[in-house]
């Protein structure tokens, strides 16, 4: 009995990582929001850095990382609240997929509009087709040349 009632009592205080985040975000940069003080990283993509340059297509250096951050502020705009589904966590911040309130899915929309790319290691190549049509298109950061976001962090891409 003691120990039925202390398995309740956990999962009720434990929250769970299936569970929703879902409230108005605030950006911090390309692939990470807050929701009421929770910072949510966005599961399987990764975006340029905050202070990130980049070249557009004749050859000008650009801080990608803004341009990303304020297309994703823009986009989440359009559509309130976001709902975000846990998939885990990373250091102080869960990890999520996340849909407008209009069911789009924003991980989807941020690699094919050429804002963040696919990382496999993480999305286990879920955003792969996107990212491939997002480069043929030239879109966002496929118009020029820039280096992955896990390189210019200086961290392991693999």
């Amino acid at each position: 009995m003691i120990k039925l009632a202390l398995a309740a009592f956990l999962a009720l205080a434990t929250p769970s990582i299936a569970s929703d985040v879902i409230g108005r975000a605030s950006v911090i940069d390309g692939d990470t929001i807050d929701i009421q003080g929770t910072r949510i990283r966005f599961d399987g993509i990764d975006a340029p850095e905050s202070h990130q340059k980049c070249f557009d297509a004749t050859g000008s250096a650009y801080r990608c990382g803004k341009v990303s951050a304020d297309a994703l502020d823009a986009f989440l705009a359009e559509s309130r609240p976001v709902s975000c589904q846990r998939t885990g966590k990373d250091r102080d911040r869960i990890v999520a997929v996340c849909k407008r309130a209009d069911g789009t899915d924003v991980n989807r929309w941020l690699v094919t509009s050429g804002y963040a790319i696919d990382w496999p290691k993480y999305s286990k190549g879920r955003y792969a087709a996107e990212q491939r049509r997002a480069e043929a298109a030239g879109a966002g950061i496929w118009a020029g040349t820039f280096e992955r976001p896990c390189v210019v962090r200086g961290s392991r891409c693999d």
